[in-house]
């Protein structure tokens, strides 16, 4: 990929998921995304239509997280969640599974979950991304979930919240490629904090970054090039 600072931000999904950020944080946040040309801001649901109105003259997208960060919510739980935050403005769906069900191999309940989400996302023209938290996975798990996606055909499938106990790897995303190939986008998140780290994830295959750091990536790719 021949990459520029305009089309490497075009992959960043920059996040702001912490509880404790205020208003004026949030907006700055915003202001700030659309200054750099980030893909998406990536929030907790609350901040939707807040974040929706930070960027009313934007060409950044709005992503909602659903069942933030543990996924340990209901399929009706994450269906209402998701199709109020598409209503209050969301452009994009990130939602976590439900890892007790997959762990305790309720195959059937995962994939109806996917299905559901998945539905209300096509029925508005939204972007769908499933969460998997591959930290606690085994990699047999991973392409369970692999093969559910294939089947259901979200937008993304990806790898982290970043808030578990760990984050994006390369052998994840290799993984995840190796097993949808080009048919579903991979989104590699958490962890990533220098353009090196961007890069790999991108060489291994992951079309999507989603990271706080998407600032100091650019300006990194920024100062390398101008070398």
């Amino acid at each position: 990929m021949n990459l520029t600072d305009k089309t490497l931000a075009g992959m960043i999904d920059q996040t702001l998921l912490k509880p404790f950020a205020t208003l004026d944080q949030f907006e700055a946040f915003c202001r700030q995304a659309d200054e750099y040309g980030f893909k998406m801001v990536a929030i907790n649901s609350a901040m939707t239509h807040i974040c929706k109105d930070f960027l009313k003259d934007s060409q950044v997208l709005v992503g909602a997280a659903i069942g933030f960060p543990l996924g340990q919510t209901t399929i009706e739980d994450k269906v209402f969640e998701t199709r109020n935050a598409i209503l209050e403005g969301a452009d994009e769906i990130d939602y976590v599974v439900n890892l007790v069900q997959l762990k305790s191999g309720n195959v059937d309940y995962v994939k109806r979950e996917m299905e559901e989400i998945v539905a209300v996302c096509r029925r508005y023209g939204k972007t769908s991304k499933v969460i998997f938290e591959n930290c606690y996975l085994t990699d047999e798990e991973k392409e369970t979930l692999c093969r559910i996606a294939l089947e259901v055909r979200p937008d993304f499938i990806k790898t982290s919240t970043g808030f578990g106990t760990g984050s994006a790897t390369v052998e994840d995303v290799r993984l995840m490629k190796r097993m949808v190939g080009d048919e579903i986008g991979i989104k590699a998140a958490g962890g990533m904090r220098t353009l090196d780290d961007a890069l790999a994830m991108i060489e291994a295959g992951a079309t999507r970054l989603g990271t706080s750091a998407g600032v100091a990536i650019v300006d990194e790719f920024c100062a390398r090039m101008a070398k």
